[in-house]
């Protein structure tokens, strides 16, 4: 087990930078090796058949370009259809995230909260929790959730619960970093004040920094924490 070894979860391209990517920098410039899953394509919903593989391979490169203004060392993708997780049988899903569990053995891994709006989102904790059960021969020894805007505060009252924060991680010094990252997803991001602009992130992060007294910070809700 390489105690460096970090693992984001993400369900589609920039969603890995709006959840966690002031930490993946923080980290990163800590001396852990970051790898980042993308489960989805995040564009086969949203483009004919015919303009898909291109858009595909344009969203890609952005997505490379960002996680290594950040440190990444590893991006991998698995291309499932986007929206539409729904129809894949979970095991699929699980048996992936597995794979690369057993390939790159983190401790710690980031994901999707159960509370996202968003149906891939969902399925992405929910195989990404079953995948990271706590097992004597398991490496994870923490498991965090991350918000996405324009997902997690568009839930309502949709769910039972609501995104409820425990944990908290200071990125006074990444936020520069993230918002640079985020700039490479050009056709992800909207104008102020949709959730997914950059000034609605960088508030978002005075926001919960301020909860704890920081001036910049990310939420998660911590699942376990193994120490």
């Amino acid at each position: 087990m390489n105690k460096k070894n970090i693992l984001v979860v993400a369900s589609h391209p920039d969603d890995e930078i709006l959840g966690c990517g002031g930490s993946i920098d923080k980290f990163s410039k800590q001396g852990y090796k970051i790898n980042t899953l993308i489960l989805g394509s995040g564009i086969d919903s949203r483009y004919l058949k015919m303009d898909t593989s291109k858009n595909k391979k344009i969203l890609n490169a952005q997505c490379i370009k960002a996680n290594k203004t950040l440190g990444v060392k590893n991006i991998f993708f698995e291309n499932l259809s986007d929206n539409s997780f729904d129809n894949y049988n979970l095991l699929k899903i699980i048996k992936i995230i597995e794979f690369y569990l057993k390939k790159i053995k983190p401790i710690i891994v980031f994901t999707h909260s159960k509370h996202d709006l968003n149906i891939d989102h969902r399925i992405t904790f929910e195989a990404t929790l079953t995948a990271c059960r706590p097992l004597n021969e398991s490496s994870v020894k923490k498991l965090l959730c991350f918000e996405i805007a324009s997902s997690t505060e568009w839930a309502f009252g949709s769910f039972s619960n609501s995104f409820k924060p425990n944990f908290f991680i200071d990125i006074e010094k990444n936020i520069r970093n993230k918002i640079k990252s985020l700039k490479f997803y050009k056709n992800e991001l909207r104008k102020y004040p949709h959730p997914r602009s950059l000034k609605n992130v960088e508030n978002l992060s005075m926001i919960r920094g301020a909860s704890v007294g920081l001036k910049n910070a990310e939420a998660f809700e911590c699942i376990y924490n193994i120490s």
